[in-house]
């Protein structure tokens, strides 16, 4: 069909790629890892960036985007220290030096009276909010130029990614050798 272009299976015509998007250009696996290697290093100096803006350091200020992806289903310190793969003990200090900053409170876990759960306090939450708030909308315009099968693709990868990675660091802990 004139106008239109075969990717991932899908054959796309030129409104389905959107009107914001430049057209898109082959690239190789190695193009691809390359491409995901510079954004995952864009990704870390940013963070080192908006952690120092928020008065945080990068290992508090991941603790708490894990809090607030929680939600209402509050972790416990617990929980948290699986997540970053940390003591226990290293926990104890972020959850504190998130209390004294102003970002979390520990509430009373209501199934069992000796553990805490960690809750975001909302002045926290909307400093975070309005400064990763502008990031996530342009994220998400720029998902305006992919059709949803495409975004399932995108979806798929990274969360076979994630999977992958996770698998590759547990495997790194076990092995020091590696």
């Amino acid at each position: 069909m004139p106008g239109s272009e075969k990717r991932n299976g899908h054959e796309l015509d030129d409104g389905a790629r959107g009107a914001s998007r430049p057209p898109v250009t082959p690239a190789t696996p190695a193009e691809t890892l390359s491409a995901m290697d510079h954004l995952i290093a864009t990704s870390m100096v940013a963070q080192q960036e908006m952690a120092q803006r928020l008065g945080l350091n990068v290992s508090d200020l991941t603790c708490f985007g894990y809090v607030l992806g929680a939600g209402e289903d509050l972790l416990t310190a617990g929980d948290l220290a699986s997540r970053l793969h940390v003591t226990t003990g290293a926990m104890t200090g972020i959850v504190n030096r998130l209390e004294r900053a102003g970002y979390v409170a520990r509430r009373p876990d209501p199934a069992d009276r000796r553990r805490v759960r960690i809750a975001a306090l909302p002045a926290a939450t909307a400093r975070v909010t309005s400064l990763y708030g502008p990031y996530y909308a342009r994220l998400t315009e720029q998902f305006d130029g992919y059709s949803p099968a495409e975004i399932a693709v995108l979806h798929d990868w990274f969360t076979r990614t994630g999977k992958l990675m996770t698998d590759y660091l547990d495997e790194v802990r076990q092995n020091p050798g590696l």
